[in-house]
């Protein structure tokens, strides 16, 4: 009887930790399913958050609520970058805005010298007559020189040199903007060398002074309001470009897009 007793001891004791070593399993299966979906979201939220860090970079800077609520939120207000930018209804552009007829079917060819080092530049205005048109005035009433170039990206598949905000900080002049959009990829397609004009988020008629180079091929997903305008192109000197970007971004909340380590600044910018 003693023996038959300990006998169902032992039975009951192997089963009990069988159990617990089911229950064991079970829990670490749970966890690692757990932690697996939450680094999931993880990975979700991040790539999220980047796209809409990413729709503002042609748009100047976000204000810092914007750019809190993508973060905390991760949906974007708006793609705008001022702080009064929101969708406009302006459809005409104001008299301080050059004619598109000034530019219309002509080729502007120059420089834009960054740091000392030059780029050949050409201007479209058969495909962009309105941007050419304002951008070869800009150009001719020396408003790019000692402008910065005050925003780099660096993605894989995103790679810009953003200049010619007037504040150097990305803001725009309300006073100066105009539209229609022009010439804009409808794949969203952006080559290298690609020279195009940033604007506020969602609006047609926000584009100003400011203009973007690109120097790797990057795609740039359109807005409520369509693409935006290329311009021209870098026929030489693209290299320029990539080099101030390889030396990186300065440290900030994205490790792919913010000020350029090394400082930039036109010298000038020439078109005949």
């Amino acid at each position: 009887m003693a023996a038959s007793s300990r006998s169902a001891r032992e039975t009951r004791r192997r089963i009990q930790q069988m159990e617990a070593k089911r229950a064991m399993r079970r829990d670490q299966e749970s966890r690692r399913k757990r932690d697996n979906l939450i680094a999931a979201g993880a990975g979700a939220a991040a790539v999220v958050l980047a796209v809409v860090l990413q729709l503002t970079a042609f748009a100047g800077n976000p204000s810092e609520e914007e750019f809190a609520a993508a973060e905390a939120g991760l949906s974007s207000p708006s793609a705008s970058a001022e702080p009064s930018a929101s969708p406009s209804a302006q459809a005409t552009n104001g008299p301080n805005i050059p004619a598109a007829d000034t530019a219309a079917g002509q080729t502007f060819t120059g420089e834009l010298v960054l740091n000392g080092s030059a780029l050949g530049v050409e201007l479209n205005g058969t495909d962009a007559p309105q941007a050419t048109a304002v951008f070869k005035s800009l150009s001719d009433e020396g408003y790019f020189s000692g402008k910065t170039c005050h925003r780099l990206t660096t993605g894989e598949t995103f790679g810009v040199l953003q200049c010619g905000s007037p504040t150097g900080d990305g803001q725009g002049d309300p006073d100066y903007t105009w539209g229609p959009l022009e010439n804009t990829p409808a794949d969203n397609a952006y080559p290298a060398g690609t020279i195009a004009v940033a604007r506020t988020g969602n609006n047609a008629y926000g584009n100003g002074t400011q203009f973007f180079i690109v120097y790797k091929d990057t795609v740039i997903p359109a807005d409520s309001a369509g693409g935006y305008t290329v311009v021209g192109k870098v026929t030489s000197g693209l290299d320029v470009v990539s080099n101030l970007a390889a030396a990186g971004i300065t440290p900030g909340s994205s490790d792919t897009d913010g000020a350029p380590v090394e400082p930039v600044t036109i010298d000038s910018f020439s078109l005949k």
